[in-house]
């Protein structure tokens, strides 16, 4: 089954708009493990608008579910993933002051940047996955700078969902063929919701990881935190 972790960035830009510990960003994170995540994701940024390096280092010992680090490869970036030592981590090329992830890497032009940042953390031990657009030159591209695995970048998918589902998705499922037949594994995240998850993992359904975090985190001020991640993982389920 396609497996939900949930991005806890947005609990901590709620706690570093006022100050002090709340909500408490590390109880937030188990928390989410216990109501049946079966990953947690943070994106650390250089900024630390969100997620603090501190807490990367504070969360890491407390879960027992797939962490996953993501954000771009930059020295403090690379220092923090040979520190922690995440089961994965998701490359993302995002500038310093992005407001979110917008773009995936061009793993062609970046090639030789991406081949050295994934042999070094596969060596180890971590799972690499890269975050790239729906375009099968830049899937196999990751494939060739020795990934893991790839995120799709769904923000066109979510964006177009409403007035056209099946034209919406099809991009997706070219790059998400291209990425089997290369032999890697297939992420997704970026604007994934209650509305349009099911019909994308109905389409993909051979999608490992779903990463989910502004959306869980907007449904929960409605419906509660526990009762929010069980619906996506009922939604999850209905591939």
């Amino acid at each position: 089954m396609t497996r939900l972790s949930v991005n806890i960035n947005k609990i901590a830009t709620l706690r570093n708009a006022r100050g002090g510990n709340l909500p408490d960003v590390t109880k937030a994170a188990v928390d989410c493990e216990r109501f049946g995540a079966q990953g947690i994701t943070v994106h650390p940024r250089p900024d630390q608008r969100h997620i603090r390096y501190s807490d990367v280092l504070a969360i890491r010992p407390l879960i027992k579910t797939e962490f996953n680090i993501e954000g771009n490869p930059i020295p403090e970036f690379r220092d923090l993933v040979n520190r922690v030592l995440p089961h994965q981590v998701t490359l993302v090329p995002d500038a310093p002051d992005a407001l979110t992830s917008d773009a995936g890497w061009d793993t062609v032009r970046n090639r030789e940047f991406l081949s050295g940042i994934c042999s070094g953390f596969k060596a180890l031990g971590i799972r690499v996955s890269i975050f790239v657009d729906p375009d099968p030159e830049m899937v196999r591209g990751a494939a060739l700078c020795g990934a893991d695995r790839v995120e799709l970048y769904t923000a066109g998918y979510a964006a177009d969902f409403a007035s056209w589902p099946e034209k919406a998705v099809a991009p997706y499922v070219k790059a998400a063929v291209a990425a089997r037949e290369c032999g890697l594994g297939l992420n997704a995240g970026h604007d994934l919701n209650l509305d349009n998850l099911a019909f994308f993992l109905h389409t993909i359904p051979w999608t490992d990881e779903v990463s989910i975090g502004h959306a869980v985190i907007s449904d929960a001020l409605y419906m509660g935190l526990e009762r929010t991640i069980q619906a996506y993982l009922a939604e999850i389920r209905k591939k």
